[in-house]
C-alpha cells in the first residue's frame, strides 16, 4: 500500500477515534460520490459533523489545515448536501458542522465549525 494512503488512514483512525471517545457516533467513512470523498461523517444528538482530515508527516509543504482550501470547502458542502439528501438515517432539520481534523507530525487538532 502506497505510504500516503496509509499515513492517511490512520489519520482518519484517529479522528474517528477521537469523535467516539466523545459520543459521537460514525455514520460513514469514506462516503462517496461523484462529485468527491467525505472523509467522516459524525453525529451527536441533532448534529450532523461533516469532517476533513489532513494527515502531514512534517509543515515542510504547509500544514494540514491549509489544504482545505476555499474550493475544497465548497466542494464538501456540496458534497454534504448530495450526503443529506439521499441519506435514508437523516431525516427531518439537523444542525450541520463542518470540522476540519488537521494531524502533523502525530499531534491531533480538532477545528470545530472551521467554516
Amino acid at each position: 500500500m502506497d505510504h500516503r494512503i496509509a499515513l492517511g488512514r490512520a489519520g482518519e483512525d484517529r479522528a474517528a477515534d477521537w469523535y467516539v471517545a466523545r459520543g459521537y457516533r460514525i455514520l460513514e467513512r469514506n462516503w462517496r460520490s461523484k462529485v468527491g470523498e467525505l472523509d467522516l461523517i459524525c453525529a451527536r444528538g441533532d448534529v450532523v459533523v461533516f469532517c476533513e482530515v489532513k494527515t502531514r508527516r512534517s509543515d515542510r509543504l504547509g500544514g494540514p489545515a491549509e489544504a482545505v482550501t476555499r474550493s475544497k470547502q465548497r466542494r464538501l458542502r456540496r458534497l454534504a448536501a448530495e450526503y443529506l439528501r439521499s441519506s435514508t438515517w437523516v431525516c427531518g432539520p439537523r444542525d450541520v458542522r463542518f470540522d476540519i481534523v488537521a494531524i502533523l507530525g502525530g499531534e491531533l487538532s480538532v477545528m470545530e465549525a472551521a467554516f
